[in-house]
């Protein structure tokens, strides 16, 4: 982890980002599987999720030098490779957990947090490299903001239907994220894919906002 951070960022400082990142996140991993895990083994599924926590929380280094994606280009499309790797890794967990039997909704919930913070990351990393203004920041925090509005109206936790545009947004919402690390894309492209990648976002949380409000008790 420190190598890593420190191979991104030549610095010492970088590296300790990415070890404190990578403490953070998997030691609320470690509480949450100490609480509410119910299998007697790990399973390969949440070693998966494990390892993208590895490798995103090494990715916060970035965030200790800003504007380095922009000057040094070669690193900029490692770090898009590194991060469509990270893509990919999510979307084998679920077969692995249900190969094994080893679901469970600290398994989801451990993919969802993970999916957040990587969310968060890109954003920072969007608006650090000057793809798309401040408002970029809500692909990552718009999560974040609906949980701290559930603080006052609680009926917003309340259970949702399954729906595949919901999970179809949240990929794409991250496959954009990504793509704004790209060298080539920039100026009125990297805005306007911003831009719609945040509008997709605010109708997917937008229409479960009016569901959950028409169906609170």
């Amino acid at each position: 982890m420190i190598a890593f951070g420190f191979y991104l960022t030549g610095t010492p400082l970088g590296a300790a980002i990415g070890l404190l990142a990578f403490l953070v996140m998997a030691g609320t991993a470690g509480w949450g599987l100490a609480q509410h895990y119910p299998h007697d083994r790990l399973g390969v599924a949440n070693l998966v999720t494990l390892g993208r926590t590895g490798i995103i929380a090494a990715l916060f280094s970035l965030l200790t030098a800003p504007g380095l994606l922009v000057t040094d280009t070669s690193l900029a499309w490692t770090v898009l490779g590194i991060t469509i790797f990270s893509l990919c890794l999510d979307g084998v967990d679920g077969f692995f957990a249900r190969r094994q039997r080893l679901s469970s909704g600290f398994g989801a919930r451990f993919d969802m947090e993970v999916d957040s913070v990587f969310a968060l990351l890109l954003a920072l990393l969007s608006w650090q490299s000057g793809k798309a203004g401040i408002w970029v920041l809500l692909l990552g925090t718009m999560r974040y903001l609906f949980l701290a509005a559930a603080i006052v109206w609680p009926w917003l936790m309340g259970p949702l239907p399954e729906r595949f545009s919901r999970k179809l947004i949240c990929v794409i919402q991250i496959a954009i994220l990504i793509a704004l690390l790209a060298p080539i894309i920039t100026g009125p492209l990297s805005w306007t894919t911003a831009a719609i990648g945040t509008l997709l976002l605010a109708y997917s949380f937008g229409r479960d906002i009016v569901w959950l409000a028409r169906h609170r008790p």
